[in-house]
């Protein structure tokens, strides 16, 4: 599947995958902006998610090296949008430490393409009974 995308600064990198089978391709920083609240990274980069698909960004598992985490959980890059990606993380410790945070030219994340289903809500009066039923949190056991 082809995927257009187009480089908004000069150091930004293709994103890639690191290794045969992978799901993400590796997004890079070029720079960043910090906050009182949070770290934003720029990737330099925008993307043409086709139509029937979007754009998943979650972070790499290096992630666990730092004290950020990525502040939407997971983003969400819809087909209409044509905006630079960005990523943004909350310091949970609260301070800052040079060698606990990506820099520009570190890969700091990664983005999955996917279709997903029109989907089409019908209201109802009941729902289909089930073995779960309405059982929430911790309902399988542990």
């Amino acid at each position: 599947m082809e995927i257009k995308f187009k480089k908004l600064h000069p150091d930004a990198k293709i994103p890639s995958y690191a290794k045969f089978g992978d799901a993400g391709l590796d997004i890079t920083a070029t720079g960043s902006f910090w906050s009182n609240n949070y770290v934003e990274y720029q990737t330099g980069l925008s993307i043409e998610i086709p139509e029937g698909y979007v754009g998943l960004i979650f972070p790499r598992s290096s992630i666990s090296k730092t004290s950020l985490v990525l502040a939407n959980s997971v983003g969400v890059i819809d087909s209409g949008f044509r905006g630079e990606i960005t990523f943004r993380f909350r310091n949970v410790a609260n301070s800052y430490y040079e060698n606990n945070f990506y820099q520009p030219g570190d890969r700091i994340g990664q983005i999955v393409i996917m279709p997903f289903p029109k989907i089409e809500l019908v209201e109802v009066e009941e729902l289909t009974e089930t073995e779960r039923g309405t059982s929430g949190y911790g309902s399988s056991g542990a």
